[in-house]
């Protein structure tokens, strides 16, 4: 590790280490940290090279299995980054920060928000998970608390008492999901990312993310499907 870190610019790592402590960064903010990084460092900067930058980054993270992977809100579509441990693709990647009982009650969480029809569990069918889990039974008041420290950690998002997958959580889980889901889990026939929160074509059954959606018909005086060409039922957002 030291090795490949004293192959990295100064920049680079002061950049690596600011998106390790957030977790996930906002891609107006990866913006100004690459400025600052390589100001600070007195390193050539472009305004336009930060997907360069990131990939000289992920060259020296490849032996480390760890990547900088870049991800689309599912909200507002905006880009947003995150480091992810390619040897880990499990949820055992988070055994680390939470107990077991806390972890089965993220997988079960996790299970009605993919197995949904938008991408949303309330916290009502949340809790009722709450006293039949395996590892052992846990009160509503510490589901609550749990939950809460969930979307503290950026794992889960909630809106109005309804849960979803935060982009963090989809960025680092993509694989995990698409290989442990693979009947329901599906990829964004426009970004080609996981969609969670998803339109589905009814004749043929692609999903686009909202923003996606929104993007893609903005232009279309009758919205088609990209893929079959039948008619798109669904409310454009």
């Amino acid at each position: 590790n030291t090795v490949m870190a004293a192959q990295m610019t100064n920049a680079h790592r002061r950049f690596l280490q600011v998106l390790m402590s957030n977790g996930i960064t906002e891609g107006s903010e990866a913006r100004k940290l690459h400025q600052h990084c390589c100001e600070t460092d007195k390193v050539y900067y472009a305004h336009d090279k930060l997907d360069d930058f990131i990939s000289a980054i992920n060259s020296h993270l490849q032996p480390l299995f760890m990547q900088i992977r870049k991800g689309l809100s599912e909200d507002d579509g905006r880009a947003h980054y995150a480091v992810v441990n390619l040897a880990e693709t499990e949820v055992t990647k988070m055994a680390s920060d939470y107990t077991e009982i806390e972890l089965e009650l993220f997988r079960k969480t996790m299970d009605l928000i993919i197995l949904s029809e938008n991408g949303f569990a309330s916290s009502t069918d949340i809790l009722n998970l709450a006293d039949q889990l395996k590892t052992k039974k846990m009160k509503k008041k510490e589901a609550e608390q749990v939950l809460k420290v969930f979307v503290e950690d950026k794992w889960l998002s909630e809106k109005n008492g309804e849960y979803t997958l935060h982009t963090r959580c989809i960025i680092e889980m993509e694989q995990y999901i698409l290989s442990n889901y693979q009947d329901v889990a599906r990829k964004c026939n426009i970004c080609r990312s996981l969609a969670i929160q998803s339109q589905v074509c009814e004749s043929c059954g692609i999903g686009m993310h909202l923003p996606c959606v929104r993007k893609y018909f903005r232009a279309q005086t009758e919205p088609r499907c990209p893929k079959c060409n039948e008619f798109w039922s669904c409310d454009i957002p």
